[in-house]
């Protein structure tokens, strides 16, 4: 699944109160409600890393960490934690500027800080409700960090750009041989359209639509070569029911039609 949910909780910590050192399996988001303490992390070199945090601000542990956080002396927090994981757990938690480097949540405005906490105890306070109605509110945690985040990245960031791009070819690489569309591709992305395209240029150099043709000719090619199907099955294969548009297709691609190809290139 794309986000699964393992356990959430809230806590009014007493002063000093402390968990860890200990590591996570899955990664772990603790939202203060009220009072501040300390996140201290365990870094690959052997030093450690501490975060000071306060009220209306949070803290991210990722899977594999050493840590240890506790509650300050004079004024302990008060949080919110909920445990998660699944396929787009990572591709969230950087739209939210959230990484191991900068695991603290600070909110742009005051309310999303309300926002993000009111989501985080609704969760606490409906246990008793069906998984797929607290699964809904734990995605609309997850909307109320990204854009709420004061360090939220924008899609064009590299990185990202390159994890949407890869969802696309993936898509494509499973659905070749389907009517699919840009908009499909799109979707499978949870991008606009447009957005969508302008990043997959961006990154691959030639637009999602170009990509299909060429990706589904280059196909064509190989059963052109490698088998002994008519011209209409192998169109058919590569997602062309209508085989006057599938030679149209792999002339403007080849500079040469089907069969032609085929004469001059079939494997004995």
């Amino acid at each position: 699944m794309d986000l699964n949910i393992y356990q959430y909780g809230y806590e009014k910590c007493q002063p000093l109160h402390s968990y860890g050192p200990f590591i996570r399996n899955n990664y772990l988001f603790h939202y203060v409600l009220s009072g501040r303490g300390t996140l201290r992390v365990e870094n690959a070199d052997y030093s450690c890393s501490e975060y000071k945090i306060g009220a209306n601000s949070g803290f991210l542990i990722e899977p594999g960490q050493i840590t240890t956080y506790f509650a300050d002396r004079s004024a302990p927090w008060e949080y919110c934690w909920i445990e998660f994981a699944g396929l787009r757990a990572r591709e969230i938690l950087e739209s939210a500027g959230l990484s191991a480097s900068n695991p603290v949540f600070f909110p742009q405005s005051e309310e999303y800080a309300e926002k993000v906490g009111q989501e985080m105890l609704y969760l606490t306070s409906h246990s008793h409700e069906s998984s797929l109605h607290l699964m809904g509110h734990v995605y609309l945690v997850m909307d109320a960090l990204v854009q709420g985040s004061s360090r939220k990245r924008k899609i064009q960031d590299g990185k990202l750009s390159k994890f949407y791009t890869r969802e696309a070819v993936a898509f494509i690489e499973q659905n070749y041989a389907q009517p699919i569309t840009v908009e499909d591709m799109a979707a499978r992305c949870n991008l606009e359209r447009s957005y969508f395209g302008k990043i997959f240029k961006e990154t691959m150099g030639q637009s999602p639509q170009s990509f299909l043709i060429r990706y589904r000719m280059s196909k064509a090619a190989q059963l052109l070569t490698t088998t002994d199907f008519s011209i209409c099955d192998v169109g058919v294969q590569t997602g062309y029911p209508n085989q006057l548009h599938f030679s149209r297709a792999f002339k403007n691609v080849y500079g040469i039609s089907p069969r032609e190809y085929r004469q001059k290139n079939k494997l004995v």
